[in-house]
């Protein structure tokens, strides 16, 4: 039997019509989940804007102030797609209320913050999801699974970046994004927390880290109305960017590897330039977003002029069975929302941690949190260890939150669709083919 669950969206700029986009596909990719969410509220301060998202969309009702929300008894799960320094209280008060809660990336403007909502979730009992969705992408999952199965060696070192022009244009208009008091530390919130979550979701813990950090256009003009996404305010008042545009950071993983995290909003020529690559002693692993359903894949034995294969994800790997029938049939960003949204219902339907969660947005904002201490000292900064809230989930298999799993001593590592690993000796394997055991 499936039961319904009453969810809210607050804020209904562009994540906002994603989450509620998603909730209404997961019966057509997962139709044996336990729960259906069925959406009873959208609360948008914004005048009409939450009236046209109910027309599109069918909320039941509609309101302006978000307490509403917390205040009906019918509603059991909330999206918090509010600006970033709305989520705290948000997140604390929906916690409290006894709803569970989707909470976009970063969770506030600070660790502390992320932590207050953390256990708010904790002590109220409920479940958690936090929008690091580039981890749900099918090909990354498979990376981390390559990785820990030892595919590439010991991991020595990697580099993250993560590129974007949407605030390279010098008309763009001076939001909340861009003010230190509701807009946090700029990119490093915006795109550097994927990188982070990212970081420790292929390699584990990072250890220690220096930054360095920029603002390349120091002044953007007032914009004279509500604003949604990145819209440019072409004559107003200039006033000053007060968080950064890029940041780059050294990181040390606790395994002992190397790494380079790199992110940038005002990339001029880059669009979406989301990936990694990751080395090891046998080979290396490569991902780009903007084909993120291929990776790159070296190994073997050769060690000098290793050749590098591109393999298609398909069925056999992450999520990618419930969107596609094969491999090499694309899939796309909205698809990884509804996944996250599949993982935050069940979690609640089995009251169990699935995808990412509130302890993952705390050990991604304490990262975050370095970063700024390092770019202000200019020096290497220890990040300091954030316990797992255990109602937040943050540990387990590739569905789960935390870090990558070391793959025990004696056991199979996991077959991954196209990316057989050879158990004996010999040479890289035909990165084609059905999988074997």
């Amino acid at each position: 039997m499936v039961d319904t669950l009453g969810v809210a969206v607050i804020g209904f700029g562009w994540m906002g019509r994603v989450h509620t986009q998603a909730y209404a596909r997961v019966p057509h990719h997962y139709p044996q989940l336990a729960l259906r969410p069925e959406l009873i509220t959208v609360a948008e301060e914004v005048p009409g804007r939450a009236e046209e998202a109910a027309a599109q969309f069918g909320f039941a009702r509609t309101t302006r102030d978000w307490r509403d929300v917390a205040a009906d008894p019918g509603i059991r799960a909330v999206s918090i797609t509010a600006p970033n320094f709305l989520h705290r209280e948000i997140g604390v008060a929906m916690a409290e209320a006894g709803k569970h809660i989707w909470i976009e990336k970063p969770v506030g403007l600070t660790a502390d913050d992320a932590r207050a909502v953390a256990d708010a979730v904790e002590k109220a009992g409920v479940r958690s999801a936090v929008g690091f969705n580039y981890r749900n992408a099918p090909a990354v999952e498979a990376a981390r699974a390559l990785i820990a199965a030892g595919d590439i060696g010991t991991v020595t070192h990697a580099r993250i970046r993560l590129f974007s022009d949407y605030a390279a244009h010098p008309e763009s208009a001076l939001t909340w994004r861009y003010e230190r008091e509701r807009g946090g530390s700029g990119v490093l919130g915006d795109l550097a927390s994927h990188g982070a979550d990212l970081a420790r979701f292929l390699l584990g813990d990072i250890a220690s880290l220096t930054a360095d950090t920029a603002i390349f256009l120091p002044e953007r003009a007032r914009p004279a109305g509500a604003t949604a996404g990145h819209s440019r305010a072409a004559g107003g008042e200039l006033g000053p960017v007060e968080n950064e545009d890029y940041v780059n950071c050294l990181l040390r993983f606790a395994s002992g590897a190397r790494g380079v995290l790199e992110a940038c909003r005002v990339s001029v020529g880059e669009q979406n330039n989301y990936g990694f690559e990751v080395h090891g002693t046998r080979g290396a692993v490569f991902w780009d977003f903007r084909r993120m359903n291929e990776l790159g894949v070296s190994r073997g034995t050769a060690y000098q002029d290793q050749p590098v294969s591109t393999v298609h994800v398909g069925p056999g790997d992450g999520e990618f069975g419930a969107f596609q029938p094969g491999a090499a049939n694309a899939m796309g960003y909205d698809d990884l929302k509804v996944i996250e949204a599949h993982r935050f219902l069940r979690s609640v339907a089995e009251d169990t941690a699935y995808g990412a969660t509130l302890t993952d947005a705390v050990r991604s904002a304490t990262v975050l949190d370095a970063m700024v201490r390092s770019a202000e000292s200019g020096a290497w900064v220890r990040v300091s260890a954030s316990p797992a809230v255990p109602g937040s989930g943050g540990g387990g298999g590739p569905a789960a939150g935390g870090p990558a799993p070391p793959t025990p001593a004696g056991r199979t590592p996991p077959v991954i669709h196209g990316l057989i690993r050879r158990t004996g000796p010999g040479g890289p394997c035909s990165p084609g083919g059905p999988a074997r055991p």
